[in-house]
């Protein structure tokens, strides 16, 4: 493999590492490099596929926290959703606090 070949295929590894900082799955990665670095998809699968291979723990690692995170954000939304809910329900059937006696109303800011 001539030096063009290698240096190229170091860029495309580092630019995998870079999407790997910013916790992105193969197919976003894949994505990003094609749009913005005009690397064709198939090139950053083989190299991700050899990055894998290389570094196998670190890969499983790596897909599992990505698991971890995708059902904790939809989790997030679950209970983000529910708050909303809860809160227009609040809202629309709670009645609207009596007003207080003279006394409350002087030590109120």
């Amino acid at each position: 493999m001539g030096d063009s070949s290698a240096s190229y295929i170091h860029m495309v590894q580092h630019l995998i590492e870079k999407c790997l900082i910013f916790n992105m799955s193969k197919e976003e990665c894949m994505d990003a490099l094609s749009k913005h670095a005009n690397i064709k998809p198939v090139i950053t699968s083989t190299v991700w596929n050899e990055l894998e291979k290389e570094n196998k723990d670190f890969f499983e690692a790596y897909a599992k926290s990505q698991r971890d995170e995708d059902r904790m954000s939809e989790a997030e939304t679950s209970a983000l959703i529910q708050k909303m809910v809860s809160d227009h329900d609040d809202h629309e059937e709670r009645p609207k606090d009596p007003p207080l006696p003279e006394d409350e109303q002087r030590k109120s800011p």
